[in-house]
């Protein structure tokens, strides 16, 4: 009896399917990539991708919180920031194929979790000021579940 119940809470755990994708040490800044993933959180991934391809066209900004400049429609304020947007792109693509691989419907993804956090960057010897070309630097981690 006991032998049969653990083989069930086994194959109840083994049916919850989820696709990872994780973005180390990404060029760009932890605000910007905070945005994105508030915007792409809880979306479907193709859904999330063409809302970056308006922001990279400059026609959706993507709502950011701080002392930044209003903009035209719903939101209080926001950028268009279209190098964070490519990047953004290429992980829900890579994360799509993630889906597609693990045998997940892709019609009925959406981005369970989003999330952007401070990525260390190396100190470099020598004078003051060298190495500080690439200063920002996030990881993102991006999941996906089927509905």
């Amino acid at each position: 009896m006991k032998i049969e119940k653990k083989q069930k809470k086994f194959e109840e755990k083994k049916e919850k399917k989820e696709a990872i994708v994780r973005g180390v040490s990404l060029p760009i800044s932890k605000k910007v990539a905070a945005g994105i993933c508030n915007l792409i959180r809880n979306k479907n991934p193709y859904w999330g991708i063409k809302q970056l391809e308006l922001v990279i066209k400059k026609k959706i900004a993507v709502p950011m919180k701080g002392e930044l400049p209003h903009r035209k429609g719903k939101i209080m304020s926001g950028r268009y920031p279209q190098k964070a947007s490519k990047i953004f792109i290429k992980l829900l693509n890579n994360l799509i194929a993630n889906a597609e691989v693990k045998g997940m419907d892709s019609k009925n993804l959406y981005v369970s979790w989003a999330n952007a956090n401070k990525a260390p960057h190396p100190i470099h010897p020598g004078r003051i000021g060298e190495g500080r070309r690439e200063f920002k630097k996030t990881h993102v981690i991006i999941k996906i579940k089927e509905k």
